[in-house]
């Protein structure tokens, strides 16, 4: 071997350094996923004043069949491929890991984390805990396109389905898929761009599930502990309507969660939703705001109040007054056939289909929501 040789290999491996793996979030260095780097000599180059060099990179993938190992291997095709010292021509061999590698990778990896990584100090997640006091306000439709929103702006996004009884976000974000198991250790299924997990992924979901009290609690941390999800910059949680067991074990498990509370105009409605938002006087936990869902339907330039008018403001003074502090109301969001029929379909409605965030209507509302949240 040369010196030339050598030193391809070396840039190369430091430029692999750079390609992350997208259900891990570590580079495929870290990862141990590359296994070697051979670089020869090509016989020809296309560029006479250049060296030309065939480069091997053996990769070995975490799983069999990894669902994302064409993403892994394109980037690492283009790392070899943007090499500018040389014409390098990427081969790239994919295997699988050993028993034993993988093994100690998942012990490395579980490690590190030991337990909850969302309740540890100096975490930079913002958690957002969406509730509402009933059902059929929408609560899982502003999750799912908020969840993409903050995605298509550029945040690492996850979103927990923490509605056990009943689960919508795999619907809504058009998933079919189990995660993957990396010996006891999931991957979150990602979606337009966001990282998430259900129960309704895993075979049998759609049996009735009648969880309470402790076996509840136990499915949201694992959830929390037993799914990789990296450092995201924003998790979501979509709970169950009501003030019931979830929400009392999501403020246990999340103390740090900022409630966002989704009522619709009527007072059949935002009476309700004051309940949940009262859940932080027995738990610590800040209420964010409100959110008034279904506020009106836009028909010829004129705003129609289908559903009446008032709601959001009744619950952002009612919280405001019990609790002590200002609950704002965040946004006013219409009445979209879309957001339903886009949302059956599997595609949150603030995306296009190229999966870019639409600049006009719920687009620019859902945005103004996220940055209002963020900030």
């Amino acid at each position: 071997m040369t010196a030339d040789t050598r030193r391809i290999e070396a840039d190369i491996y430091e430029r692999l350094s750079r390609v992350i793996d997208p259900e891990l979030g570590r580079s495929v260095t870290d990862l141990g996923m590359i296994a070697a780097i051979n670089a020869v000599p090509a016989e020809s180059s296309t560029d006479g004043n250049r060296p030309a060099y065939d480069v091997t990179v053996h990769v070995e993938l975490t799983v069999e069949g990894c669902p994302l190992s064409e993403t892994i291997t394109n980037q690492i095709n283009g790392a070899v491929a943007s090499y500018p010292n040389a014409t390098l021509t990427p081969h790239i061999e994919v295997s699988s890991m050993s028993r034993d590698k993988l093994d100690d990778l998942v012990a490395d990896l579980k490690a590190e984390r030991k337990q909850n990584p969302f309740n540890k100090p100096g975490i930079k997640t913002r958690i957002f805990a969406i509730a509402s006091g009933k059902g059929g306000v929408g609560k899982s439709s502003v999750t799912a396109n908020l969840a993409a929103t903050f995605a298509a702006l550029g945040y690492d996004t996850a979103a927990i389905d923490a509605d056990i009884y009943g689960f919508s976000l795999p619907r809504l974000f058009g998933v079919h898929t189990q995660p993957t198991n990396l010996n006891g250790m999931l991957m979150p299924v990602t979606a337009w761009g966001v990282k998430l997990i259900s129960i309704g992924m895993f075979a049998g979901a759609d049996r009735a599930i009648l969880w309470r009290g402790p076996r509840l609690q136990r499915s949201l941390e694992q959830f929390l502990s037993d799914v990789w999800w990296g450092e995201p910059d924003v998790l979501l949680l979509d709970l169950a309507p009501g003030t019931g067991d979830m929400a009392i074990s999501v403020a246990q498990a999340l103390p740090n969660a900022e409630l966002v509370v989704v009522t619709t105009p009527q007072p059949s409605a935002s009476d309700v939703a004051v309940r949940s938002g009262l859940v932080a006087l027995q738990v610590p936990m800040k209420v964010r705001g409100v959110v008034e869902n279904m506020s009106y339907y836009e028909h010829k330039g004129e705003k129609l109040r289908i559903f009446g008018r008032g709601g959001g403001e009744r619950v952002s003074q009612q919280l405001t007054d019990a609790l002590g502090y200002d609950v704002p109301l965040m946004a006013q969001l219409p009445l979209e056939p879309e957001l339903r029929e886009t949302g059956e379909a599997g595609r949150p409605a603030v995306l296009d289909e190229d999966g870019a965030l639409r600049g006009d209507g719920i687009g620019a509302e859902f945005k103004a929501l996220a940055e209002r949240l963020i900030g």
